[in-house]
């Protein structure tokens, strides 16, 4: 199975060209297979008993992962939710969610890996996140 992964996630990165956002350099889809690797593995420990493993959420109470609106607008919402948590109701492709989300004790690399590791499942917009960008939020 991570064999399976590991090649459809190298798979998805090897169609596109990716770009460092903070600092405009290429970044090899090697370095980005492995942090989407990494962060499955910060996901199945972390974030799994509430998004479920296919990122599916619990319908009334954990939001969806999977193609979802709220996480596909906003890299750095999603960055912030993951430091900060979140209190309150949001919509997420069309339904509200008014669980709250603790925030999650994870260095910056790692918010970077489960976040990218995200980002590349189930039907979302591919979008890297770094360990820059994180710092930046933090």
């Amino acid at each position: 199975m991570k064999k399976y992964l590991l090649g459809s996630v190298f798979i998805a990165f090897g169609l596109f060209s990716f770009t460092n956002p903070t600092e405009g350099e290429e970044i090899p889809v090697s370095t980005i297979v492995q942090q989407a690797s990494k962060g499955k593995s910060i996901y199945n420990k972390v974030c799994m008993s509430c998004h479920q493993m296919n990122g599916a959420g619990i319908p009334g109470a954990f939001p969806p992962l999977a193609k979802s609106d709220y996480l596909n607008a906003d890299v750095n919402r999603s960055i912030k939710q993951i430091l900060n948590g979140s209190l309150g109701a949001i919509t997420v492709n069309g339904k509200k969610y008014n669980t709250p989300m603790p925030k999650q004790n994870l260095t910056d690399q790692q918010v970077a890996d489960v976040l990218t590791y995200v980002y590349a499942s189930w039907g979302n917009n591919k979008s890297i996140v770094t360990p820059e960008m994180v710092k930046k939020l933090r």
